[in-house]
């Protein structure tokens, strides 16, 4: 392995933050928007996925990854390369998930500051969450139900 398993993993999670924070401190900031609109980050921590991916795999891990059993995925998760593995995929799918919850919630203008918090920390929860807040928006506000303009809306309103 060319890099260090332990700066492949570091680097993976300092990677993904700004784009936390840009999704939950500055969600209407133009900047936000553009970046979120991007296929880029998931691009580039797909490929290390793959990288780690292919480096982990022994034919005893094939094997026994073909087959699934509990234990031999604990065993196959006991090595550092494969761990890091399937964290930069837990990252890869979070984030995805968060840019989804971030840009239904600019799309439909339901809150999405808690559902991105949880699916920082803990994806299924934060897209549960946002389940929940979205059904509770259409249930008991469904006036509300106005969408907050994107940077296209408005720069087709100023041209007009």
């Amino acid at each position: 392995m060319l890099i260090p398993i332990e700066q492949i993993f570091t680097g993976a999670n300092l990677f993904v933050l700004p784009f936390w924070a840009l999704m939950i401190i500055l969600p209407n900031w133009g900047i936000t928007r553009k970046v979120m609109q991007s296929y880029i980050p998931f691009v580039l921590l797909a490929a290390v996925y793959i990288y780690l991916f292919v480096s982990s795999i022994t034919p005893e891990n094939a094997a026994a990854l073909s087959d699934p059993k509990l234990a031999d995925i604990a065993r196959f998760f006991a090595d550092e390369t494969a761990a890091a593995t399937g964290w930069i995929h837990f990252l890869v799918m979070d984030l995805f998930v968060g840019r989804y919850i971030y840009l239904e919630g600019q799309k439909t203008g339901v809150w999405t500051i808690h559902s991105l918090a949880l699916c920082l920390f803990a994806g299924p929860m934060g897209l549960l969450s946002h389940i929940l807040t979205t059904w509770i928006k259409q249930k008991f506000f469904p006036g509300s139900d106005t969408e907050t303009p994107t940077t296209a809306d408005i720069s087709s309103a100023q041209q007009s």
